[in-house]
């Protein structure tokens, strides 16, 4: 049969999917540039295959363990490959080779592609991590850091600020506080025909809604309560650029307290996102009890606080307690969200139950993006409903 339009495009990128064991099935020989694709491929997906791991059975590849041989890939899927892509790689190569100790030394750091996940896996590694390596993992880390607060810092001060400005308008307020266009509209129904004058009116202000004082003092509370167990590895990094976000915001009052059976009160480090980072431990188990038992005991002033506990809610100490715990904070005018995952991850995996029984208390659990974490912080701050995404269960 002839071959129609197309048909040697669709085979040549068959037989880089299907790897070498698609040459015979394609009839394709690869050159040049795809010849050197399929060989960047093969050296991590290609060859026979290893015991089953997070995919399942899995191909082992030929990279071995020598660093120059890494880093050389590393640069050659950069060159090939766009920058989402071989982040996807690096992570696959972490996983089914076992190269996450390569990454203690400094010529290996050099040459990734640095992404939150990628911090995730240093930060795991820290405190096995040389001397002469841990600079160069900061500038790796300070470079994904610095690349968020870019893109989520501004859109968060705005958004709070608002949401700040909204909450605290009073309800009796001076002559000058007075914000007429909204009182005259939230009166429109007091409205009262002027005698004698045909077509017009005036409007009895029986409530006057004002402006809140502009001034620098502290308006609310927040209390990030991070779990800093090995899967929340992502949900930490932004976790830390958002509370050095919040923290630099004066009319916000911000700590930041990490946990995993014990408990770490980072707030004096939050002026830099980086050490807040490396302040953190990830792995070990989870006491979620104990985490909020220390932050309910840094709470002044319930009504005007917000906590914020990012979990998977895996709960390693007293399950009963944790619950019981939120609840109360419910109930003394705190308001208390749940965030399952803060990362662009999909569904994370959690415990049902309990986030069943935060739901019970009026709050919710559910995964939030970074892109969503502003408005989900500044309905928390205006007491109006959280914007839950409609996959949160």
């Amino acid at each position: 049969m002839d071959a129609v339009p197309g048909d040697d495009e669709r085979l040549r990128r068959w037989r880089l999917v299907l790897g070498a064991d698609g040459a015979g099935s394609t009839g394709h020989a690869l050159t040049g540039r795809d010849e050197a694709v399929d060989g960047a491929l093969s050296a991590l997906y290609g060859g026979g295959r290893k015991p089953e791991g997070r995919g399942g059975a899995e191909r082992s590849g030929g990279l071995g363990a020598s660093a120059p041989a890494v880093v050389r890939w590393l640069g050659d899927i950069r060159t090939y490959f766009p920058a989402s892509v071989v982040q996807v790689m690096q992570r696959d190569a972490m996983d089914r080779l076992g190269l996450s100790s390569l990454l203690l030394e400094p010529e290996m750091l050099e040459a990734v592609e640095p992404d939150v996940h990628l911090v995730g896996t240093l930060l795991s590694l820290s405190r096995a991590m040389p001397e002469t390596t841990k600079e160069t993992a900061r500038a790796v880390v300070r470079k994904v850091v610095e690349d968020l607060e870019r893109r989520l810092a501004t859109r968060t001060r705005a958004t709070l600020t608002g949401a700040l400005d909204r909450s605290v308008r009073a309800g009796r307020p001076r002559h000058r506080d007075i914000d007429w266009d909204r009182t005259v509209r939230a009166n429109l129904r007091n409205y009262v025909p002027l005698p004698g004058r045909e077509g017009a009116g005036t409007v009895i202000p029986e409530r006057l809604v004002g402006y809140g004082r502009t001034d620098r003092s502290v308006k609310k509370d927040v209390i990030l309560c991070v779990d800093q167990s090995g899967s929340m590895a992502a949900s930490v990094v932004h976790a830390a650029v958002f509370g050095a976000v919040l923290a630099s915001m004066r009319t916000l009052a911000t700590r930041l307290v990490v946990f995993d059976t014990v408990v770490a009160d980072l707030t004096d480090q939050l002026d830099d996102p980086v050490d807040v980072l490396f302040g953190t431990r990830l792995g070990g188990g989870t006491d979620i009890n104990r985490a909020l038992a220390y932050c309910q005991s840094r709470i002044s002033r319930p009504a005007d606080t917000v906590v914020v506990l990012i979990s998977d809610l895996r709960e390693g100490g007293i399950r009963d307690e944790m619950a019981e715990r939120a609840a109360a904070m419910t109930a003394s005018g705190v308001r208390f969200v749940t965030l399952l995952a803060l990362s662009d991850e999909g569904a994370p995996s959690y415990d049902r139950e309990h986030a069943a029984a935060l739901a019970a208390i009026g709050a919710p659990a559910f995964a939030c993006t970074p892109d969503l974490f502003p408005e989900v912080m500044a309905a928390a701050v205006e007491g109006r409903p959280l914007p839950v995404p409609d996959t949160a269960r």
